[in-house]
């Protein structure tokens, strides 16, 4: 039985996959199985997995039969799995050799309430390179629960998982149109205290086609995201505002302006005491083009990420 499983779901992927695999094969830390989760491909991608399938036992194919999201593929890996431990990879995405064996060693010196061992990424995206966890994210290990309910900052490839973790959280949340690893990491944050590694051990490569360049799904997400966490977000009103008012501020760059405006007044209510809220519906007023010529001076009417 393999220590890890690495878990890896694509889409018409084919001309990057082979990038993804061999970034895992190439690790310095060798007990673990791949499986590949084809969810749906309509191109080649199963040619170039079965010839890597070929030279290693290690790698297994599943393929969905149509296409069914990349929560559902990630979910279909976790049963698969038979290692004690789960680690993902985008299929996109290229693993540094180190990463595997740095992980595992936390992981075997660590007390048995670490779930998570996550470790900093470069996000690339043409010539620029942002390293994630930015230099604003102050308590980034042990438990971690409060500041992940102010914003997301561990990568889904970035992590390995305890397998236990999603026996007893449970697993993506399926109905979520992209932020399924924040709204993840939330629940096993309650309960599991969470390790990081200080260096960027993975290049992740940006891509057109990415969820997050949709701005209708990052609103339904958060909306979704708000509503399940609730509870522990309205613990802190400033915290509560600021959901909000990014809220707000998605739904006037569509031009949603009356239902943006309803946010920012939730938020004024729940903590009045930042200018951004009163500027955010005085500029929704103006409309939605002038709204988005603002986003230029993001600074008046964005939320303050260290909030």
């Amino acid at each position: 039985m393999p220590k890890v499983s690495v878990i890896i779901p694509t889409y018409n992927r084919a001309y990057l996959i082979g990038r993804a695999i061999q970034s895992v094969l190439d690790q310095s830390y060798h007990d673990f199985e791949i499986i590949i989760i084809d969810d749906g491909s309509t191109d080649n991608t199963e040619e170039v997995v079965k010839e890597f399938q070929k030279k290693d036992e290690r790698i297994r194919y599943i393929k969905h039969k149509g296409n069914k999201g990349y929560p559902k593929a990630l979910n279909t890996g976790i049963k698969a799995a038979r290692g004690e431990y789960i680690a993902f990879q985008d299929s996109d995405d290229e693993w540094l050799p180190e990463k595997l064996k740095k992980q595992m060693e936390v992981f075997k010196n660590a007390s048995s309430d670490v779930g998570v061992v996550y470790t900093g990424f470069l996000r690339i995206e043409k010539d620029k390179k942002i390293y994630i966890p930015p230099s604003w994210v102050t308590h980034k290990e042990g438990n971690i629960h409060k500041e992940l309910l102010k914003r997301n900052f561990v990568g889904t490839p970035a992590a390995i998982v305890k397998k236990e973790c999603f026996e007893k959280t449970g697993m993506f949340d399926e109905y979520l149109p992209c932020f399924q690893d924040w709204e993840l990491w939330i629940r096993i944050s309650k309960y599991y205290q969470f390790r990081y590694i200080a260096e960027p051990l993975i290049n992740a490569y940006c891509t057109p086609d990415s969820i997050s360049a949709n701005p209708e799904a990052l609103t339904r997400a958060w909306k979704l995201i708000l509503k399940k966490h609730l509870n522990d977000i309205r613990q802190n009103r400033n915290l509560l505002s600021r959901h909000y008012s990014v809220i707000g501020f998605f739904l006037c760059s569509q031009g949603k302006l009356k239902e943006g405006r309803s946010y920012f007044i939730k938020a004024i209510i729940s903590y009045p005491c930042n200018i951004k809220f009163f500027l955010g519906i005085f500029f929704s007023f103006f409309g939605a083009r002038f709204y988005n010529r603002m986003l230029k001076i993001k600074k008046l009417i964005m939320p303050d990420r260290k909030d």
